[in-house]
């Protein structure tokens, strides 16, 4: 009897052991007067790790966001196109020179109210996805993002806009390591 309680509450640890590592944030302020939106990226340490800024949509219906290093440095950009005829709407990832490194696909919302973002690599192999959840009663969105395999790899918990207009995004992992995706 002692054994089996000793194995239970080991298997209590065991499960409850989960542990998910703050690996930054990201703050989005309000429009600027150009149509501009930029979202600043910190570490767990509040260091700034870089910044995207995403613009108005063009005549095309294109939305394009610039990614940029702690010095300000173009790292890649992101273009998403206008939402297709099946509810999906694409982005297409590029890095510094214009290469294509991958592309994100969002489809439309499920009758659970959750929408999932599937990534994939410039070869069009599935890397993962990211499953956005319904709005709590908190005003907390939360997004848990997973591998290729199906693995939770960690969460983006968005609060409510402040009063100043800024949104911040949590971000944890569960290996510690970083979870932004493009």
């Amino acid at each position: 009897m002692k054994k089996l309680f000793l194995t239970a509450i080991i298997a209590m640890f065991a499960c409850s052991s989960y542990a998910q590592y703050n690996v930054g944030t990201s703050t989005t302020s309000r429009t600027d007067i150009f149509g501009n939106t930029t979202t600043t990226h910190k570490d767990a340490y509040g260091r700034t790790t870089g910044s995207s800024t995403t613009s108005r949509p063009d005549i095309f219906g294109n939305t394009t966001t610039t990614h940029r290093d702690a010095y300000g440095h173009t790292i890649g950009t992101s273009t998403t196109g206008r939402t297709d005829i099946f509810g999906n709407t694409t982005t297409t990832h590029r890095d510094a020179y214009g290469h294509s490194t991958g592309t994100s696909t969002t489809g439309r919302t499920d009758i659970f109210g959750n929408t999932t973002t599937t990534h994939s690599d410039a070869y069009g192999h599935s890397t993962g996805t990211s499953t956005t959840g319904r709005t709590d009663i908190f005003g907390n969105t939360t997004t848990t993002h997973r591998d290729a395999y199906g693995h939770s790899t960690g969460t983006s918990t968005t609060g409510r806009t402040d009063i100043f207009g800024n949104r911040t995004t949590q971000q944890k992992s569960n290996t510690g390591n970083d979870i932004w995706t493009w």
